[in-house]
């Protein structure tokens, strides 16, 4: 490379990929200036390095004189090139560490390039992006080469250049599908209030529309329910609950707690607690699998909430049934003290349940005799450390008490 082709090669750099031409000659010069110490033979010796902006011309001094050598044109251009180069790299990176630092909160496009210990790499074209194995739904099974849409959680900066994590299991990846799907969402006249989520099984998505004459619910189902089938589509089946939201907490929760229906709500505002009385034959409903439909209403409210039976209500406020239709306790149904969580009877006094097992049902959501009983003994084999047998000992115990 002649002084000439310097000068040319460093214009189309600046011009093409926007790196500044002054940049890369002080990287050139600086290069230069350590190369020529090697050749000279003293590390210590203070050489400065100048390239003629005009000419291209390379002038190497040291201690006031200039230092003359057969080696230094051929090094100069060696040296120049692989400047270049690495400044090139570097700013490449640079580049997309701030194209793709702007697009944090937003989905992006790609394809799975390959496999690393259940990690999937992501080609996005300009770069690669990683999607962790804990960012990935459970229900997703990809191939190399398949198409992959996600969230970008994060991007951060490595020796390596920039690394853009993604997510499919975070709650925002399914706001952002709406936003994308839902046109009166984009445009903000409807508007996602609150969203809770357990990936590859279900979502609650509590929406709301500023202009009474659009209806939230509807436009996020779509024509045919078009819309939601395709998000749903794209969650690999995942089960999306739209709920209409609302500033009255009572009508709030009865939305949130859907499909079940609500006979009573109980609220403590000191502790923001709510208590949520069903029809015995709703428990179930109103529980969901695992406890999965109260759990996700309670994060989607805000409140920790719990759920029971009619049944169960009374036997905890007066200790057991009493004859004919059950009396309300005094200010039932008002905002007051809410009522004891969990009735008498004890779940270790069920046939089959012992402190290990009691802890597995409480922690699935089943912590009362009432919830117990309104399963199947598949709901309870899906828990870990309880086998068939078992879990039909523990519900027909639970009938019979």
């Amino acid at each position: 490379m002649n002084n000439e082709e310097l000068l040319s090669v460093l214009d189309n750099i600046e011009r093409e990929k926007g790196i500044d031409k002054e940049f890369l000659f002080q990287a050139i010069e600086s290069a230069l200036a350590s190369a020529a110490k090697k050749i000279i033979g003293n590390k210590e010796a203070e050489v400065t390095a100048v390239i003629d902006r005009k000419t291209g011309a390379v002038k190497i001094t040291s201690e006031g004189k200039e230092i003359k050598s057969a080696e230094f044109g051929r090094i100069a251009a060696q040296t120049a090139k692989q400047v270049i180069i690495q400044k090139i790299r570097e700013a490449e990176r640079g580049i997309v560490f701030e194209d793709y630092e702007k697009r944090v909160g937003t989905i992006t496009n790609g394809s799975v390039h390959r496999f690393e210990k259940g990690d999937i790499i992501i080609d996005l074209g300009k770069t690669e992006a990683l999607l962790p194995r804990s960012q990935q739904s459970p229900k997703d099974r990809y191939k190399q080469g398949d198409r992959v849409r996600a969230y970008i959680l994060e991007v951060n900066k490595t020796s390596h250049g920039p690394q853009v994590i993604l997510s499919r299991t975070d709650a925002a990846f399914v706001k952002k599908l709406f936003e994308i799907e839902v046109p009166e969402i984009a445009e903000g006249i409807v508007e996602v209030k609150a969203i809770s989520r357990e990936p590859g099984e279900r979502t609650k998505l509590a929406v709301w529309s500023k202009d009474e004459k659009v209806d939230a619910v509807g436009a996020c189902v779509g024509m045919r329910g078009q819309r939601v089938k395709d998000i749903v589509r794209e969650l690999q089946g995942e089960r999306v609950d739209i709920i209409r939201w609302s500033d009255d907490l009572r009508e709030y929760v009865k939305a949130a707690v859907s499909p079940a229906e609500i006979s009573e709500i109980r609220i403590n505002k000191e502790n923001k607690k709510i208590e949520v009385i069903v029809p015995d034959d709703q428990l179930s409903i109103g529980i969901g699998k695992h406890g999965q439909n109260i759990r996700l209403a309670s994060k989607l409210v805000g409140w920790e909430m719990d759920i029971r039976g009619k049944e169960e209500k009374v036997k905890a406020i007066f200790g057991e049934k009493p004859a004919g239709e059950p009396k309300e306790a005094e200010g039932a149904g008002t905002e007051t003290e809410e009522a004891p969580l969990i009735g008498k009877t004890r779940l270790t006094d069920l046939s089959g349940v012992g402190a290990k097992v009691e802890k597995v049902l409480v922690a699935a959501g089943y912590d009362t005799v009432q919830k117990i009983k309104c399963l199947t003994a598949e709901d309870l084999t899906n828990l870990d450390g309880i086998g068939k047998k078992t879990a039909e000992k523990i519900i027909k115990s639970a009938k019979e008490l």
